[in-house]
């Protein structure tokens, strides 16, 4: 069986720095908030071309602290509105409710799966004070027509970065450097992955990444005295340490990504498969290399039979989800077209030459 990802082995060349990592852990002493914590944030921070990163205890929390941050600052208050996709994971959508904020869901369009901007010109309300794209599957979202809609209409630009760590736009500005502020998720399957749960927001403004600082630490500003109401989500000092490890493979690993998936694209020739899209640039770094097919079920049956596992992402979308029935009416059609569509095939850095073209071959002799 080709696995969807296999962990242990794209861990495994950094095993013995990992356990020369851990041992200096131990004999420091010190386990939470501390050098390597600081480490990380000014090489994620000079990673992605901004000046300040936060280090968060995962991706949720980056994105509602955020909004936090902005509450305390005064640029957002109790109860606005902030558009954000309908076909995003259903984390992004939580981050924005736990800060007492309302999602305004709006639909996609069925070639690259980011904001329909028709719907989005037809949700905007003077109530709506934020905007929140997400790169979805690795690839940057319009972020010219993001930052112009946003520019007319006065509102916050904060971006999802779970997916895309190492994404850039054609001037070379990165994802985290392209909003007011950004959150990320380093789960272990991201393309800069943790060995458990981490998360970090960037961020050029200084005001909002002070209010931070604290926010994440019950809104201390200084010990055990509380400025305002925070909460307790600090990245983990061990993790900050192994991610420093993997950073600096990053980009040589989205580019092994992108060479997978120059293959797909160039020898995957079945009409039953809708490939996504992609104009060969530096804008995509595939955490996820996402098909679609009407007869979806029946290929991910295939595919387990024939040795490949494969995964949906994601098999309900967020306004069908029992936690959101709120807006289970809401008219989502795109949205709910791709949930019903997309299945993942593997595409990972440490995936054999053998395995890619069995998946091509596989693919290419599927028949509904």
């Amino acid at each position: 069986m080709i696995p969807f990802l296999d962990l242990q082995k794209l861990n495994a060349p950094y095993q013995e720095k990992f356990q020369e990592n851990f041992k200096s852990f131990l004999n420091k002493g010190w386990y939470v908030l501390g050098e390597e914590v600081r480490h990380f944030e000014q090489e994620f921070a000079a990673y992605c071309g901004v000046k300040h990163c936060i280090g968060t205890a995962n991706g949720l929390d980056a994105l509602r602290m955020i909004l936090e941050g902005y509450k305390i600052l005064g640029k957002l208050q109790q109860g606005d509105k902030v558009l954000v996709a309908a076909n995003t994971y259903i984390a992004t959508i939580l981050g924005v409710k736990q800060a007492g904020l309302i999602p305004v869901l709006v639909d996609c369009e069925v070639v690259d799966y980011n904001f329909d901007f028709y719907d989005l010109s037809q949700k905007i309300t003077p109530q709506c004070k934020a905007i929140m794209p997400t790169h979805l599957y690795g690839k940057l979202a319009d972020m010219e027509k993001v930052s112009a809609f946003a520019k007319a209409n006065n509102l916050l630009i904060i971006t999802d970065c779970a997916q895309a760590h190492g994404a850039r736009n054609t001037d070379g500005l990165r994802a985290g450097n392209l909003a007011d502020a950004s959150g990320f998720s380093f789960y272990p399957t991201k393309n800069l992955g943790a060995l458990g749960d981490a998360g970090a927001i960037t961020t050029n403004d200084a005001q909002l990444a002070e209010i931070l600082k604290k926010y994440r630490n019950y809104g201390f500003k200084q010990r055990y005295v509380a400025e305002f109401v925070g909460i307790n989500s600090r990245l983990d000092e061990l993790q900050a340490a192994f991610l420093r490890i993997k950073l600096k493979d990053l980009d040589l690993q989205n580019q092994r990504r992108q060479e997978i998936a120059t293959l797909y694209f160039e020898k995957i020739k079945n009409p039953a498969i809708t490939l996504p899209t992609w104009d060969g640039g530096n804008n995509h770094v595939f955490h996820l290399f996402v098909i679609r097919c009407e007869q979806r079920d029946l290929l991910q049956e295939y595919l387990k039979e024939k040795g490949i596992a494969t995964i949906i992402h994601y098999p309900v979308p967020p306004h069908k989800q029992e936690a959101l029935k709120a807006y289970s009416q809401e008219s989502l059609p795109v949205t709910e077209l791709v949930h019903n569509q997309v299945l993942s095939i593997p595409l990972n850095p440490v995936m054999s030459t053998k395995d890619i073209e069995h998946i091509i071959t596989t693919l290419n002799a599927f028949v509904c």
